[in-house]
């Protein structure tokens, strides 16, 4: 019998998780992943797997991923941009609700479905993939001060990337980049941030920006008073999906 109901196929291969001794991790993962149901999270439906490899059977985000789309456009119009933000928040509140913290939100990490809805992806896994940013630092743009020290991290974290993510979705880079590993890892330690002159952006989604990017993470603006934030009010165009 054929349903005609299109999936994609992530295929894991066991000699690397295993190289990694991150099967156990890698299972929780799936259990965490295969309980989420949310409009802007990509449902993993199931697994299989043969001798050498894991198949994950995961929800088909038609138009594939954010960071190639933000690639060609080089960066995002405030509404576009605003719109994606509020969808990654809601997913995350829904997230941190069921006491799961995502940890990896990056372009590279987020994709887009038929609708132009986005869907957040990776949760643990991507560890397993080559990556797609080609700039040195890679993934270290996105980690939060208290984890460059080495200090516990909670939720928060989540908090601290839709700061950067929205800087990077405006400016087409992410704020604290450099050349040197170093540099960037000392640039976060201290939040050096400055907003450059070119693209114009408004005031208002600098203000969120600046409330996001804040060293203690208790004092980052929490998820709910994103969605509340006067620039995601005025732009985002949320699609209502269930």
């Amino acid at each position: 019998m054929q349903s005609k109901y299109i999936v994609a196929l992530k295929i894991l291969y066991k000699v690397q998780i295993r190289r990694h001794q991150l099967e156990h991790q890698l299972m929780r993962e799936i259990e965490i992943q295969s309980r989420l149901h949310h409009p802007n999270i990509l449902r993993l439906y199931g697994y299989f797997h043969d001798e050498e490899r894991i198949f994950l059977i995961l929800e088909y985000a038609a138009r594939g991923e954010l960071y190639k789309e933000l690639k060609k456009l080089t960066h995002y119009s405030e509404k576009k941009a605003a719109t994606y933000i509020a969808s990654i928040t809601q997913a995350l509140v829904y997230c941190h609700e069921k006491h799961v913290i995502h940890r990896d939100i990056k372009p590279e990490n987020l994709l887009v479905d038929m609708q132009g809805q986005l869907k957040m992806a990776d949760f643990g896994w991507s560890v397993h993939s080559k990556t797609k940013r080609h700039t040195m630092c890679g993934t270290l743009d996105y980690i939060p001060p208290e984890m460059v020290e080495n200090k516990a991290h909670n939720h928060t974290v989540d908090n601290w990337s839709l700061g950067i993510l929205c800087f990077e979705f405006l400016y087409g880079y992410p704020p604290f980049e450099t050349e040197s590993q170093n540099d960037t890892l000392r640039r976060i330690m201290k939040v050096d941030l400055s907003f450059p002159s070119t693209p114009l952006v408004s005031r208002e989604a600098k203000d969120l920006i600046t409330r996001l990017l804040v060293k203690d993470p208790s004092k980052r603006l929490p998820l709910q008073k994103i969605l509340e934030h006067p620039w995601i009010v005025k732009n985002a165009e949320l699609i209502n999906s269930s």
